[in-house]
């Protein structure tokens, strides 16, 4: 529990130092955590019977984190988009001369990291510059909603929790887990509308609801990842929080969706 608190002290502080000292810092914390989450996505699912690419994964990976800030920053560069058409093309020719035993599942795999990791990674990018210009209360808010969550779901499964939420792929969740971490959301998006105001307390309570309903299934997805692998962490770089994955688990499907809602609504 020690270590645990400790690294999410020092991991807490890095997030925050990447939103609060501006746009600059902010794309380049991210392009660097975007590659370090792909890269342990693919050793992870890599194996003596699947061997995706590396190499060509994270060439995918690097063009949608540049497409992504660019859209980010309102300059959407075609050519760019473009570009992905060969580099997709190029995997499957790649394949074929790699004389693999199962190509098409490396294919798969190959293609699936940039989209699970990157795609989520970028729309978070994106929830920062929603009003044209730089912002961190939109993407500093989701964090913290998504914090709260998993907060709210551990104290409140570890005392209460007796009915499992979904046992085949997560055998420690709880119901009584998700609707704490729910509570404890929405007490914190309407402490967040008093400080945060680039939207107000409707609009923050529902990106809370959406933050822990997407992020609960965020987490269960990732499990069910691992435990097709029959892995328990997705690595080892975060001392007590297992890897990158497991720790951002929730943000791929909550960031989508929240910057889906506020892009829209």
């Amino acid at each position: 529990m020690k270590t645990r608190a400790i690294t999410a002290f020092f991991f807490g502080i890095a997030m925050l130092a990447s939103l609060l000292l501006g746009e600059t810092v902010f794309l380049i914390f991210y392009l660097f955590l975007s590659m370090a989450t792909l890269f342990e996505y693919f050793r992870l699912v890599g194996s003596e019977q699947y061997a995706p690419q590396l190499p060509s994964g994270i060439a995918l990976g690097t063009l949608l984190f540049r497409i992504f800030s660019s859209i980010a920053q309102g300059s959407l560069e075609y050519k760019l988009l473009a570009l992905c058409i060969p580099v997709v093309i190029l995997i499957y020719i790649i394949e074929l001369y790699r004389k693999t035993e199962n190509p098409f599942q490396n294919i798969a795999l190959t293609i699936l990291g940039p989209v699970y990791v990157v795609v989520p990674f970028g729309l978070y990018l994106c929830l920062a510059f929603l009003d044209g210009t730089f912002n961190f209360q939109y993407p500093l808010g989701l964090l913290l909603l998504i914090w709260a969550n998993d907060t709210g779901a551990y104290v409140f499964g570890v005392k209460f929790g007796k009915n499992r939420l979904f046992e085949r792929h997560s055998p420690k969740k709880s119901w009584e887990g998700f609707f704490g971490g729910l509570f404890i959301t929405l007490i914190a998006a309407g402490i967040l509308s008093q400080y945060f105001t680039a939207l107000n307390l409707n609009n923050w309570l529902i990106v809370g609801l959406i933050a822990s309903v997407a992020g609960t299934f965020g987490d269960l997805t990732e499990s069910m990842l691992k435990r097709s692998l029959n892995t328990k962490d997705s690595g080892g770089l975060l001392p007590g929080h297992g890897g990158l994955l497991d720790r951002f688990d929730s943000l791929f499907f909550a960031a989508p969706l929240v910057y889906f809602y506020l892009l829209l609504f």
